[in-house]
């Protein structure tokens, strides 16, 4: 990491405020299997001080009376990661969360936890430390580790993200506003551990070659011909293997793809992304689903994120 030093590490920080804000994200968008992501607009705020006592945490909404108040939450340990990372001692912290983003659902929660402790420290350091974007995407992936979904938490947008000898690197892209995407929540969870471990450890060369196609496809069908995202959001690398962890998803996939709907697993699963091109569809889509599942299922109809991650002075 190279975040720089412009201060002494002995300035105090109790009485420093921060609010912090993080929106959603959905991972992999079918063929762009742990490279593409895209943020979405439903936000986990929290804010965080320093003190000169302890640890407090304090959660509403999504979450609450399940994680832990602690150090060992996950947005706590991420703010002190990042000022490990900086060679700054770690203060005191009282955290207030409320989330909205949901727990084990292929959206990018734990992402969204992260690049929230990061964002913190980054707020709660300024003036004694300044991190670079290369230095924040370079904390969150080392505490999530693959930069698909804190790419997007941070930076808002369509993402693309990989890494490199020197670290994780993040292009952002702006998406086209005729794209509308939704959301299917499920009531279940699903491991994000589980579904990576049906991954085999080789696929044949011509799904490869058909999945490089589509991710090629699917950048410019998200920032430039929407009309094309039905084939663009075609895979071969990864769902089909993932099928048998969560059968209801998968056959609501396949009802809504047959009748011509955009549809992948959101992330790990088992939410649905799907990438209408217009809100006419994406209502059509909601109808079907309705229609269709043997559950209970929740639909976001959902903005894309532009902004990512902001942290400002409380």
């Amino acid at each position: 990491m190279t975040g720089t030093l412009v201060a002494e590490a002995t300035t105090p920080l109790a009485g420093r405020t921060v609010d912090v804000k993080v929106p959603a994200t959905s991972a992999n968008l079918g063929p762009g299997f742990d490279t593409l992501g895209l943020a979405l607009a439903v936000y986990d705020e929290l804010e965080i001080s320093a003190t000169d006592r302890g640890v407090e945490v304090e959660v509403h909404g999504v979450g609450e009376g399940e994680v832990p108040l602690d150090a060992s939450h996950l947005v706590v340990r991420s703010i002190a990661h990042a000022f490990e990372r900086a060679g700054v001692p770690l203060p005191g912290l009282r955290l207030v969360a409320h989330n909205a983003i949901p727990h084990g659902r292929g959206l990018g929660s734990s992402g969204a936890a992260i690049v929230a402790g990061v964002i913190a420290a980054k707020g709660l350091l300024e003036g004694v430390v300044e991190f670079s974007a290369d230095d924040l995407l370079e904390l969150a992936t080392e505490l999530e580790g693959h930069p698909d979904n804190v790419a997007p938490a941070l930076f808002g947008g369509l993402t693309i993200a990989w890494v490199t000898p020197e670290g994780p690197r993040h292009k952002k892209l702006i998406v086209h506003r005729g794209v509308s995407p939704l959301v299917l929540v499920p009531e279940h969870e699903m491991s994000t551990a589980l579904a990576r471990s049906l991954q085999p450890e080789q696929v044949p060369h011509e799904d490869a070659v058909f999945n490089v196609s589509r991710s090629a496809l699917l950048v410019a069908a998200l920032i430039q011909s929407p009309e094309l995202l039905f084939q663009a959001t075609e895979d071969k690398l990864h769902q089909h293997y993932r099928a048998a962890a969560m059968p209801e998803t998968d056959r609501l996939i396949r009802a809504l793809r047959e009748a011509g709907h955009p549809a992948v697993v959101s992330g790990a699963g088992p939410s649905i992304l799907v990438l209408a091109n217009d809100p006419s569809t994406r209502a059509e889509a909601i109808a079907l689903v309705e229609r269709e599942a043997d559950t209970a299922w929740q639909s976001l109809p959902l903005a894309v994120d532009f902004k990512g991650a902001t942290v400002s002075p409380a």
